[in-house]
């Protein structure tokens, strides 16, 4: 019987875990079972109970479930760091936003808007952030298409039939849409670095496994696929 190795994973990570999945899988006999999406989210999910083996979350997320027992403290990795990016449908002229009135003016200049959910999910928070500090949050709300996470946003934005509209997420969500277009990450002053992190979860029944899946994401082997995933490498 195929063991399954259970994966909750905020949405930067889908790509490099597609990527790596299925060498895996050959490898060592299991059956990878993702789910992906708002970091928030995905720990609400491992708080409820929902089978885990490998958590990957913001750097923050995973110190914190690590105080609380929920994952193990030794068996935490860096997998890098993740910019948040502006975002166009492919073939649409890359508009300015070298800086807070560039991109103040390029997103008052959009048909829609499209992002992660502000509450929960790392760029959506950041970004409802940005548009605050700019003065459009209000100005530009009947504008803001709204979604559970940033690889649905960028699949919603991508399927849209209007040519004029943006979006703003990790660019690791971008990378992987067919569609969009990253045009680049948000200005000085308004950027977003979030470093992600994997760790085994304390309950685990098959640590071993899923420490060894963890060691195949942030070891040298896979830096190449982490670079074309959006994830930067950490500082020496």
């Amino acid at each position: 019987m195929t063991t399954a190795l259970n994966l909750l994973s905020g949405g930067a990570a889908q790509g490099i875990v597609r990527q790596l999945a299925p060498a895996f899988e050959q490898a060592h006999g299991v059956r990878l079972q993702g789910s992906f999406g708002a970091v928030g989210a995905m720990k609400q999910k491992l708080l409820e109970g929902a089978p885990c083996d490998v958590l990957i979350l913001t750097q923050a997320l995973i110190d914190g479930l690590t105080q609380s027992g929920q994952v193990q403290a030794a068996s935490a990795r860096n997998l890098g760091t993740v910019m948040t990016s502006v975002a166009v449908k492919s073939g649409q002229k890359h508009p300015a936003v070298h800086d807070g009135e560039s991109l103040r003016q390029a997103l008052c200049s959009a048909s829609g808007i499209y992002f992660p959910d502000p509450k929960l999910a790392t760029a959506g928070i950041h970004f409802m952030k940005v548009l605050t500090d700019l003065g459009i949050a209000q100005s530009l709300s009947d504008r803001l298409r709204v979604y559970p996470n940033g690889a649905t946003a960028m699949k919603a934005m991508a399927e849209c039939d209007d040519p004029h509209v943006m979006g703003c997420t990790q660019i690791t969500e971008i990378l992987i849409t067919e569609g969009i277009e990253c045009v680049a990450d948000l200005p000085p002053g308004y950027e977003l670095a979030t470093v992600y992190t994997a760790a085994v979860c304390s309950a685990s029944p098959a640590a071993t496994l899923a420490a060894q899946f963890i060691d195949a994401l942030t070891g040298q082997a896979a830096q190449a696929w982490r670079r074309q995933a959006g994830f930067l490498p950490m500082p020496a």
